[in-house]
């Protein structure tokens, strides 16, 4: 034992010496990511990594490693070393649905990491197949409650931040609707495209080419305010669902214990990259917002997602696939 906290010692100490003389990083520094290459994450932090790597003069390896729900990822980073060359682009798949649906968990989403910053807010736009009768979201309501159960509504998968996102807005409207999981956001909007669902909540990167070749219709987006990017398509909020949001969350974390100086260097420059002209105009035609948030407000927001989607998964009983 004596040996393992002299070793830590001596590693904490070399990267304060690091530090102190300005060399940090010298190596290349691993972003390991929950999902599978090409998805929203990739669209959202890929970019903010480049652009790191250029500022901090070494690459930024970009590690996706999907599976287990967001469990593989989470673990691996929770008991990497906190050296300041290990970093999750967390989200809710890693620190809030898992914490809620699964009754054993390799690691706690909060003890077990450092948040650094919060990169975005990804909103869902509700979309719906040209052919489905409803064009506003009172329409879509008047039309559930008068046919219960014969809304099909598509998600990502049972215990997902689509699925929960469709029990909310049904909870709120006092309807009935058949939730239809899919294996992932891909098959769902398949399904929806082949008019095999109606209805999907779904990231708007990921569909923004079909809803302009109008292969799919939106209807309402799930931020508080309008996105730039469809300024006359309605919030859930206008449209009689008052306080809707549903929206993935991006953010980068460090295993815990990572030195404070790493966290406010790594905080420093990527809040510079996510808030310049180029970052913000990049993220805003993503359909996402910017949020470049501190690492405590980025924490505080953690600990109000779970609270929120807590309720609503013991209410419903929601269990994953």
């Amino acid at each position: 034992m004596t040996r393992i906290i002299a070793v830590a010692l001596l590693a904490a100490l070399g990267v304060s010496t690091a530090f102190a003389q300005g060399t940090y990083p010298t190596k290349p520094i691993r972003w390991i990511v929950p999902y599978a290459a090409g998805g929203g994450t990739d669209v959202v932090a890929r970019p903010i990594a480049i652009k790191l790597g250029e500022v901090l003069g070494q690459s930024i390896v970009y590690e996706n490693r999907a599976g287990g729900g967001g469990l593989i990822a989470g673990e691996a980073v929770a008991k990497a070393a906190p050296d300041g060359y290990t970093f999750l682009v967390g989200s809710n798949n890693t620190h809030t649905f898992p914490t809620l649906l699964f009754d054993s968990v390799p690691y706690d989403p909060v003890k077990d990491y450092a948040t650094i910053t919060q990169f975005v807010n990804a909103p869902n736009v509700l979309v719906a197949y040209p052919g489905f009768g409803p064009k506003t979201m009172q329409e879509l309501v008047a039309f559930a409650k008068a046919n219960p159960g014969k809304v099909n509504w598509a998600s990502s998968g049972n215990g997902g931040s689509t699925h929960l996102a469709v029990v909310l807005a049904a909870q709120q409207a006092g309807i009935k609707v058949t939730h239809i999981p899919y294996k992932g956001a891909g098959p769902a909007t398949t399904a929806v495209l082949a008019g095999e669902a109606d209805l999907e909540f779904v990231n708007v990167g990921p569909v923004l080419a079909h809803i302009k070749a109008g292969k799919m219709r939106p209807i309402s987006v799930t931020s508080l305010t309008r996105l730039p990017l469809f300024p006359d398509l309605p919030t859930m909020h206008e449209t009689g669902f008052p306080g809707f949001q549903a929206a993935t969350y991006y953010g980068l974390m460090a295993p815990a214990g990572t030195p404070r100086a790493i966290i406010t260097r790594m905080h420093t420059e990527l809040v510079k990259i996510i808030r310049s002209p180029e970052g913000m105009e990049r993220l805003s035609a993503a359909g996402v917002i910017a949020v470049a948030n501190t690492p405590e407000q980025f924490a505080d927001m953690l600990r109000e997602d779970v609270a929120k989607w807590s309720k609503i998964v013991k209410e419903h009983n929601i269990k994953p696939d």
